[in-house]
């Protein structure tokens, strides 16, 4: 406990008696009684041969459960174990190389490594460094493919993480670095410890080629990443069909059914090879396991089909499609709920296009808007 407040009041003997407080603070100063202690107790470490001098090998951390000013900075000294200097400790705790280890010189080096804090009279603690030296990277990195969906309102893409590289090694120590060619870092930038591909904002349509490569230190391989961006209308939002599924996560959706069901879709609904189909949106549907797809089909001469037209083609071939996934309903209008009597139903539907949702697999990524549909009983 630091500190104390106190409220103290004296009173006399008269009558009425009077009285009188007063607030007393009592400070509890801290004495450096405390040890700074590492975690864990002790360390192990590892290092490839041939690594370059300044290799950071190890972190380390280090708590003090006295006053900030009996606690840190800590400062650290090697005190045994580095007797030709091949390892140097820095103001911050990081163990760095200070030579090329060679792994037929040696095998293991073992510290002993003092931490002591800022404190008067000054405590300290040490603790025990095991560093392996292994033999270098034999094996190249190996990297899936990542094909990436993004959909967007006209000129309106907030930016964001769009997908992951997935990508493994088989030297159990390497670790891998990801890196993106520099004139593509205006559109887009690569998370170089875990792989993640971050879109900026105002992405124009189009598709992207994106010159990755993953690094274990000694390999450098390239990684396909193309990224296809889509803009949407605002008419196609009045011309909209939703196909809602049933048992479906939107990850499996993407990564096991996308491709096959849009082909069998295509065939279903376009009347010319030359019309294009629009998937809008994936979205859970709130307290299922249900899926709804948002689409539109646009006309070779520029218009859209009608709902209606398109609810005919898919009712017609609902059994082709559910060959590929199982159909839970094909909605034009969702009106559960609304007892409109002798009114009409209408649905209007709206994009929120700076809330996007994005699906991601080892291969493929679907980012897209979402979507609210709002019913009302109309005369």
């Amino acid at each position: 406990i630091s500190g104390y407040s106190l409220v103290i009041q004296a009173r006399d003997s008269g009558t009425p008696p009077l009285s009188s407080s007063v607030t007393v603070n009592v400070d509890i100063s801290d004495v450096n009684d405390n040890s700074p202690v590492f975690t864990p107790a002790n360390y192990t470490a590892v290092i490839q041969e041939n690594k370059p001098v300044g290799t950071s090998i190890l972190q380390l951390v280090v708590t003090d459960k006295d006053s900030f000013h009996n606690g840190p900075p800590f400062t650290f000294t090697i005190l045994t174990g580095n007797e030709e200097e091949e390892f140097t400790l820095d103001p911050h705790g990081i163990l760095r190389s200070a030579v090329i280890f060679k792994h037929m010189v040696a095998t293991e080096y073992v510290l002993c490594v003092q931490a002591k804090d800022s404190g008067k009279p000054q405590q300290v603690s040490h603790t025990y460094i095991q560093v392996r030296v292994i033999e270098e990277s034999i094996h190249k990195p190996t990297a899936i493919p990542l094909e990436i969906f993004i959909v967007t309102m006209e000129d309106d893409f907030p930016g964001g993480v769009i997908g992951k590289i997935h990508a493994t090694d088989q030297d159990v120590y390497d670790v891998l670095t990801y890196t993106l060619k520099s004139e593509q870092k205006s559109l887009f930038k690569v998370n170089s410890h875990d792989g993640k591909i971050i879109a900026l904002g105002g992405l124009d349509n189009g598709k992207y080629v994106l010159n990755v490569s993953v690094s274990d230190g000694r390999f450098q391989v390239p990684i396909d990443v193309v990224v296809h961006v889509e803009q949407l209308l605002q008419e196609m939002l009045q011309n909209t069909v939703t196909i809602r599924f049933e048992n479906v996560s939107p990850e499996d959706f993407v990564g096991l059914h996308m491709h096959g069901f849009r082909r069998t879709l295509r065939n279903a609904v376009l009347s010319q090879k030359q019309d294009s189909l629009h998937i809008i949106s994936i979205q859970p549907v709130a307290g299922s396991n249900q899926l709804d797809m948002l689409f539109a089909v646009q006309m070779h001469s520029g218009g859209f089909y009608k709902p209606a037209y398109l609810i005919q083609k898919l009712t017609n071939a609902r059994r082709h499609l559910e060959n590929v996934i199982r159909i839970s309903a094909i909605l034009e209008k969702n009106c559960s709920g609304l007892d409109c009597q002798e009114q009409h139903c209408e649905q209007s539907l709206s994009i929120d296009s700076h809330s996007l949702m994005t699906y991601s697999t080892a291969r493929i990524s679907f980012v897209c808007p979402r979507f609210y549909r709002n019913v009302r009983c109309m005369c």
